[in-house]
C-alpha cells in the first residue's frame, strides 16, 4: 500500500518525457491541406529507407515538412517545392524520378526486358518448329544397315 504514492509520483514525472509534439499546420482551405498531404506523401525521407516524409519520424523529415508548409504559404507551386527539395537533398527524395537523358534507361528497361524476352521465346519456338520439319534422310548405306538389323531381329537366333 505504501508503494502506490511512490508509483504515482514516478508516473507523473516520467509521463511528460514520452509526450510527442504533434505538428499542427493551419490551412485556409481543405484543398490546400490536401495539396500539402499529397506533396509530403510524394517525397521520400533521405534518412529512412523507402519511407515518405509524411510517415517518417526522422528530424530531417520534420524539417522537410516544415519547408513544404512554408513554401506553400509563400505561394510556391508544387514543381517549385519539389525542385527546391531536390536541389537541397538530391533526386533520391523523389519516388518518381523525371524522364530525362540520365533516367531514360531506368524508365525504358522494363519494356526492353519484356520485348527481349518475347523475342527470345519466339526464336526458340521457331527454331524448334524448323528442326521438327526437317528430318534428315538416311543415306542408302544407312537404309541397308537398318533393313539388315530388322531382318536379323526377325530371325530366331541360334545358340
Amino acid at each position: 500500500m505504501r508503494f502506490y504514492p511512490l508509483l504515482l509520483a514516478v508516473l507523473f514525472v516520467v509521463s511528460p518525457l514520452r509526450a510527442e509534439v504533434m505538428e499542427v499546420y493551419d490551412f485556409d482551405t481543405r484543398a490546400e491541406e490536401q495539396r500539402y498531404q499529397n506533396l509530403i506523401a510524394e517525397l521520400r525521407c533521405p534518412k529512412c529507407q523507402n519511407q515518405n516524409i509524411a510517415d517518417s519520424n526522422a528530424p530531417i523529415s520534420k524539417d522537410m515538412r516544415d519547408e513544404v508548409y512554408l513554401m506553400m504559404q509563400q505561394g510556391a507551386s508544387n514543381d517549385e517545392i519539389v525542385g527546391a527539395l531536390v536541389d537541397r537533398f538530391g533526386e533520391f527524395v523523389q519516388y518518381k524520378p523525371p524522364v530525362d537523358k540520365r533516367t531514360i534507361f531506368l524508365w525504358a528497361f522494363p519494356a526492353i526486358a519484356v520485348i527481349g524476352g518475347l523475342l527470345i521465346v519466339a526464336g526458340v519456338v521457331m527454331r524448334s518448329r524448323k528442326q521438327g520439319q526437317q528430318e534428315p534422310a538416311l543415306s542408302p548405306e544407312e537404309k541397308a544397315r537398318v533393313e539388315q538389323m530388322l531382318a536379323d531381329k526377325d530371325q530366331p537366333s541360334e545358340r
